[in-house]
């Protein structure tokens, strides 16, 4: 049946082919043509999908505390009144402009001291209203972005932290018990916003968009708030663990000429995962397994007098140290154990002497930085 099938649809392309294009033209045009169709349904169910989960973000907050959606909606509506009626009626700010002694338009002027600190002061009561009113939009099928795919988790997680803030003051009531009942949303939400954050240091722009910033601190406070971290390190513990493996990858693989600046965000992003005592033992088990692969491989290219990635050998750096600050710490808090870890501590120590043997000549500061870690595996402390 496929074969009459196939023949049967190259008979049809054959017969309404236009004058002037072989059947071979004709079959690739008709191709690209469904495979367009295609990607066009397919990007319109991610973007349904990504408004199904905005909708279940919105119906979790409002189960997890309904006094927060009904406070947030009466905020919003004051701001907006507020800030509708200085754009009618903008006196407030413009008076403080008039009889100031000297013409406004005199750049000199305007910088002095005190109207710039009134300037800065209006700037920040505006962004202060305008905070109630950055609701996430309801998505449509003209328009999404990679920032709005971290913007709209990232709001959510806020308002779970806002939340979280308010119930421990005593402020607000609130039932995370159905974090439990609803744990589809919160996966969604932490992948949403980790895919997000792996996406914009892939491509970093400088300086970093306000946004990147955001989802950054709000996966640290996420990770680090006594009751929230539960629901999503049980949850969400493997998506975690790729995020850092990609992050690594990331610092590893990167071949730009200004890379450093980007870089330097990533693996402190690393660091402070790594502060989570959770985390830290398997980010160090990662880090501890890329630098043992690459002194191996570099091992090899200096026996064999072959090339080696100078990019990758300038990038392990970034590694080394981010390993020796999470082992410090460990030291520090007297918290060395090494049973998430012990596996490859085993691994990295196996023959190590002989690695840093081999490369001491050639490669003195890479090295020292074995010997180092080697140094606080084994006895915890800097010697």
């Amino acid at each position: 049946y496929l074969k009459i099938s196939k023949l049967a649809l190259a008979f049809a392309i054959i017969h309404s082919k236009p004058p002037g294009k072989s059947s071979k033209e004709y079959t690739e045009y008709l191709a690209r043509t469904v495979s367009e169709q295609d990607f066009g349904w397919k990007w319109k169910v991610e973007v349904l999908e990504a408004e199904v989960l905005r909708l279940r973000q919105e119906l979790l907050l409002n189960r997890i505390s309904p006094r927060f959606c009904l406070e947030n909606r009466k905020q919003d509506a004051s701001a907006e009144t507020h800030l509708v009626r200085e754009s009618i009626n903008p006196t407030s700010y413009s008076s403080q402009l008039e009889d100031s002694g000297c013409d406004i338009c005199n750049d000199s002027a305007f910088d002095s001291l005190g109207t710039a600190s009134d300037f800065h002061q209006y700037e920040q009561n505006v962004n202060t209203s305008k905070h109630w009113l950055e609701r996430v939009p309801p998505l449509n099928l003209c328009h999404t972005s990679k920032e709005q795919s971290l913007t709209a988790p990232v709001h959510f997680l806020q308002c779970l932290l806002e939340i979280r803030k308010l119930s421990e003051g005593g402020i607000l009531q609130a039932d995370f018990s159905e974090l439990e009942n609803d744990s589809f949303t919160i996966c969604n939400s932490v992948s949403q916003l980790l895919d997000g954050l792996t996406f914009f240091y892939n491509s970093p722009k400088f300086p970093a968009p306000s946004f990147l910033t955001e989802g950054v601190c709000v996966l640290l406070s996420l990770i680090t708030d006594t009751k929230l971290s539960n629901h999503v390190l049980k949850k969400c513990f493997k998506k975690l663990e790729e995020f850092k493996k990609n992050l690594i990858q990331i610092i590893l693989r990167n071949t730009s000429v200004n890379r450093f600046q980007a870089l330097h965000s990533v693996s402190e992003t690393l660091g402070l995962l790594g502060r989570n005592n959770i985390l830290r033992n398997s980010l160090i088990s990662l880090l501890l397994s890329g630098i043992r692969q690459f002194a191996e491989q570099l091992l090899q290219a200096h026996q064999a007098q072959s090339v080696y990635d100078i990019t990758q050998y300038e990038n392990i750096f970034l590694l080394c140290m981010i390993l020796e600050q999470l082992l410090q710490n460990e030291t520090k808090e007297s918290n060395i154990s090494s049973l998430g870890y012990g596996e490859e501590k085993i691994n990295f120590l196996k023959n190590l002497d002989q690695v840093i043997l081999h490369l001491s000549d050639e490669f003195p500061l890479f090295s020292l930085y074995l010997w180092r870690v080697s140094v606080l595996l084994n006895s915890g402390q800097m010697q």
